[in-house]
């Protein structure tokens, strides 16, 4: 095997997408896909707005998608963008809420060109040395590793935990010294999920705990820090989801305002899931419910992800600051 078998398919770890974030202020887009049509809007809106982007998967996508065949759709996916688009934006794909060594050394093994594994629900010497252990393998092939502190609550395939635990920032720097990570996932009060806050009537979303994030800013001067659960969870969406026989009451999502006051801080990596979920079932349901005689899978699809390319081009441009800096 290649020492560095995702250059073979034209990706990059995120190191140097990270070192240029940090120096300005954006933060790069990871934009999580099951299966084709997300991938082409990913790749297509992204190199539209000139942005660097992390194409990631769950445990659960890579099961759902094959992991041989998602082998090649990474490949497709950065042809598509260098041959078709005529773009050079920087691509990583990426494991995203790795939960055991076996699964991130397989994706290792399998060209991903960056994985997280979390095992923040452990004690933390057992978060430690499991993170570590990832970190020894995956470096000797220059894969970056992503760890986490502190839980996110909420649900997203097979990531689910019933409440918050923030992050300490008495621990980042022991626990970045001693596993050796490339990025460091954080909990400030993103949730997972198109159900991220519990709100009464009137309520607001509650502010994400920036004073965290300052403190491990200045105890890690520097480093990558990584939001997860940090859809917006687009209203107009939901709407439509409900309007066309959805049922998504109550479903809020982060503030962009506040993303993008994390991107112009230490945090140089987004996660967006539920967001690109939204889009897609909000469009199938329209055509469904528009045109009940459609049978052809093209024709409800393809506008779908159309508006999901749309809407990752906002994403980048008016919310992670990335577009343009590809």
């Amino acid at each position: 095997m290649s020492q560095k078998l995702y250059e073979a398919l034209g990706l990059v770890n995120t190191r140097e997408m990270f070192k240029k974030a940090m120096a300005r202020k954006y933060a790069v887009p990871a934009y999580n896909f099951n299966n084709m049509e997300q991938l082409q809007a990913i790749i297509g809106g992204c190199a539209e707005s000139k942005s660097p982007v992390i194409i990631q998967v769950s445990s659960g996508a890579r099961k759902y998608a094959n992991q041989t065949l998602l082998y090649w759709m990474a490949k497709g996916a950065v042809e598509m963008c260098r041959q078709d688009l005529k773009s050079h934006i920087p691509i990583a794909l990426h494991l995203d809420h790795g939960d055991t060594f076996e699964l991130c050394r397989s994706c290792v093994d399998h060209g991903f060109s960056s994985v997280m594994i979390d095992a923040s629900h452990f004690p933390y010497d057992e978060n430690v040395a499991l993170t570590k252990k990832v970190v020894d393998y995956a470096h000797q092939f220059d894969v970056t590793v992503e760890g986490e502190l502190g839980v996110l609550a909420g649900i997203e395939d097979e990531v689910h935990a019933e409440k918050h635990t923030y992050t300490d920032p008495a621990q980042v720097q022991d626990f970045v010294g001693k596993t050796g990570v490339d990025s460091l996932a954080i909990s400030i009060g993103t949730s997972h999920g198109a159900y991220k806050f519990k709100l009464k009537p009137g309520e607001s979303v509650p502010p994400l705990r920036f004073d965290i994030l300052e403190e491990c800013e200045k105890r890690l001067p520097g480093f990558p820090i990584v939001l997860h659960g940090a859809s917006s969870v687009v209203q107009a969406y939901v709407a439509m989801i409900n309007k066309f026989g959805g049922k998504m009451d109550n479903a809020v999502g982060v503030p962009e305002e506040q993303l993008r006051r994390a991107a112009k801080a230490a945090v140089c990596k987004i996660n967006i899931d539920s967001d690109g979920r939204l889009v897609m079932t909000a469009i199938i349901r329209k055509i469904f419910a528009e045109q009940p005689s459609e049978f052809d899978p093209r024709k409800y699809l393809g506008p779908a992800r159309e508006e999901l390319k749309k809407l990752i081009v906002s994403k980048n441009t008016n919310v992670l600051g990335s577009a343009g800096q590809g």
